[in-house]
């Protein structure tokens, strides 16, 4: 009873974890029918009760990953996870099968190259002499956590905390510019702090492949191979760089079999996920998938906010939170997107000695960012966003009144149906109050003159053109 209780305690906090981590349709899916059975403390086995052998295999190729993370987190390390199928759900008997103990994941003997007498361009210096090649501006405390990267992020951390020690190989993927190359930087920088004596090596995929072809060029391919086997850390960028490049391949396997071996850390980064690795050897996919695969998705529009107010702060500017919005929303592709434009911005106000505002952001990401296509604005739509701005009724602006607040919200739909629709004056006059061509460049006039003197007006014109791009 106690086994019982304590298991169900401890899935309680997995499930929690796994919850954050899957969208609802999967967790109500594959992880709400599990049932946990017992949690042996003296062998640190949590048995989990599944409903058939297909959703057994299912969790194993699917979510194994997943599991571990959890299991990892909220009970600790060294924890097995064994299964059991429930042959009678409602009394729990069940049948048992092997679960993902971590010493099935062990790669079968390899060989081992030995180095020869020839001197060695790749010579083996000791731990604190190896150059990481590691940047150390990309660390955790500036990768900015959201939704959409906590996952990866705190898979990253738990590895760097004790390397080799699970979640080995960990491959993250993601398009470019998302935080990959950050992200292990991050990791491979932790781990020389806690671990000095760890010889810890980042290198691109690309970088990798000029040192074996230049290794085999010059007759020091055992040298290279001596020295990469030397690494407790080995990190490699853009690894879809090797896809058809069979020899390269080849050469990688025999040392990501040796380091694994051996207890050393791999940490791989890809542009998409091993499943979708064309030209790569399936004995390579395989290996990748024995730790961890986490995904690095492109940051939500609150991740891409958080990341242009760091990027702000720490260059010092002073940029509203209206034009931090635009671009957030119009920006949503990667980090090096957003920080490029915040450049831009800066220089542009250096260099032409005005002040960051809404109109030059959207000046600078239309020539920098393709823009999703949308809907073109029509001047029905600049009336309907004004009028709910002000919360004036639609059918006032096109009476005769001459009421202040009327003649106001009038002249502001006018001002923004000519800078953002390609509509005549004529017909703009004629489609808000039934104007003439001359009241509307009066009105025109009138707005930006107070916007170019009156920050309060002219952040409410920068509140309603956000408006307007969000319709």
């Amino acid at each position: 009873m106690i086994e019982h209780n304590q298991a169900v305690a401890l899935w309680n906090r997995c499930l929690s974890f796994i919850k954050d981590n899957v969208n609802a349709t999967a967790f109500k899916t594959w992880f709400e029918p599990i049932v946990p059975l017992k949690y042996e403390a003296t062998e640190k086995a949590l048995t989990i009760g599944v409903p058939s052998p297909f959703f057994y295999e299912y969790l194993e190729e699917k979510y194994v990953g997943l599991l571990r993370a959890a299991i990892y987190k909220e009970i600790g390390e060294g924890t097995e996870l064994m299964y059991s199928i429930l042959t009678d759900k409602t009394n729990h008997i069940t049948v048992n099968i092997e679960g993902t103990k971590r010493s099935s994941a062990l790669p079968e003997q390899t060989p081992v190259y030995n180095g020869n007498k020839t001197p060695n361009p790749l010579q083996a210096p000791a731990p604190q002499d190896l150059d990481p090649h590691l940047n150390p501006n990309y660390n955790f405390e500036n990768f900015i956590k959201g939704n959409s990267n906590e996952f990866s992020r705190t898979v990253a951390e738990t590895v760097a905390q004790n390397p080799a020690r699970t979640f080995n190989p960990l491959f993250i993927y993601g398009p470019s510019g998302v935080g990959k190359t950050h992200l292990i930087n991050a990791i491979g920088t932790r781990i020389k702090e806690l671990y000095p004596e760890k010889r810890v090596l980042y290198v691109s995929a690309h970088l990798f492949q000029v040192q074996y072809t230049d290794s085999v060029r010059t007759n020091h391919f055992n040298d290279f191979i001596s020295f990469y086997q030397t690494i407790d850390v080995l990190i490699i960028d853009d690894i879809q760089e090797f896809a058809g490049v069979t020899k390269t391949q080849n050469t990688f396997f025999h040392i990501f079999n040796h380091l694994h071996q051996n207890g050393k850390q791999l940490i791989l980064t890809s542009d998409r996920a091993p499943v979708m690795l064309q030209g790569m050897e399936e004995r390579l996919l395989t290996r990748f998938k024995w730790g961890l695969v986490a995904e690095l998705e492109k940051p939500d529009i609150e991740l891409r906010k958080n990341i242009l107010r760091n990027k702000i702060k720490r260059d010092g500017l002073a940029i509203p939170e209206s034009v931090i919005s635009y671009i957030a929303e119009s920006v949503n592709e990667s980090v090096r997107e957003l920080e490029g434009i915040v450049n831009s911005l800066l220089a542009q106000s250096i260099l032409f000695k005005r002040e960051i505002d809404l109109d030059l952001a959207q000046r600078i990401v239309r020539k920098a960012v393709k823009c999703a296509e949308s809907k073109p604005m029509t001047v029905s739509d600049i009336i309907t966003k004004v009028c709910e701005h002000y919360k004036i009724d639609e059918t006032a602006i096109h009476t005769k009144t001459r009421k202040r607040e009327v003649v106001q919200v009038r002249q502001v739909a006018m001002y923004l149906a000519k800078k953002h629709t390609d509509t005549s004056s004529s017909k703009i006059g004629q489609l808000i109050g039934n104007k003439d061509h001359a009241t509307v460049l009066h009105a025109c006039k009138i707005v930006k003159d107070q916007v170019d003197v009156d920050k309060t007006f002219k952040a409410e014109i920068e509140e309603i053109e956000m408006s307007l791009r969000t319709r």
